[in-house]
């Protein structure tokens, strides 16, 4: 059977996702876990086959826990269940190693199907994170310049685009040119598409 280590600050948050999870037989909510530092004692005690933790934990960032788990197990896969679709998070769960993102507002069958694909070896990412499939294709070719693919950075770290501007050394109207091309080229709508963009297509 997989054993699985929920990592949430809410009992009752918990509490629902192991009811949900444990409807498949073959999956097990071995430990459960409200801080990073209990997490990592149960990792090394309980030793699953997947970590699922939030952003937000009672003693700091579940990022801080992914990145640990990640150095001390390298085997383990993991899979970040947060409220927060801000493409900046997604960009920095999987830079740190994480091989799913599903957000509490996704459907719960998102949260099964990340869990088998993960577990499988793929990735995950929920619907509300994931480009489009016409972007994907849209993208498939495109190969952005140095100078674009800052633009791109900075847009997944969440800056405006007048603030992206004053970090490049460059005018608005220059930082505008940029983004209006690559809104052009991925077929996105808007600041939000590129940045969800760049990080499913590994641009950034």
């Amino acid at each position: 059977m997989t054993k699985i280590l929920l990592v949430d600050d809410h009992a009752i948050v918990r509490e629902g996702f192991k009811r949900l999870i444990e409807r498949d037989g073959a999956l097990s909510v071995a430990g459960e876990a409200a801080s990073r530092l209990e997490a990592l004692a149960l990792l090394q005690t309980l030793e699953p086959d997947l970590l699922i933790t939030d952003i937000s934990l009672a003693d700091g960032s579940g990022m801080a826990l992914l990145r640990d788990a990640r150095e001390r197990f390298p085997a383990l896969r993991c899979i970040v269940l947060s409220m927060h679709d801000n493409p900046a998070f997604v960009a920095e769960a999987l830079a740190l190693g994480a091989q799913g993102y599903v957000t509490k507002a996704a459907g719960s069958e998102e949260l099964i199907a990340a869990i088998a694909g993960v577990l499988d070896g793929g990735r995950y990412l929920s619907c509300d994170v994931r480009p489009s499939s016409h972007h994907a294709v849209a993208a498939s070719r495109f190969e952005p310049s140095p100078r674009e693919r800052e633009v791109l950075g900075l847009l997944v770290r969440g800056f405006i685009p007048k603030a992206a501007a004053v970090e490049m050394g460059i005018s608005d109207k220059t930082f505008y040119a940029h983004r209006a091309r690559l809104l052009e080229k991925l077929g996105a709508r808007n600041d939000r598409d590129l940045a969800r963009l760049a990080v499913e297509l590994g641009l950034v």
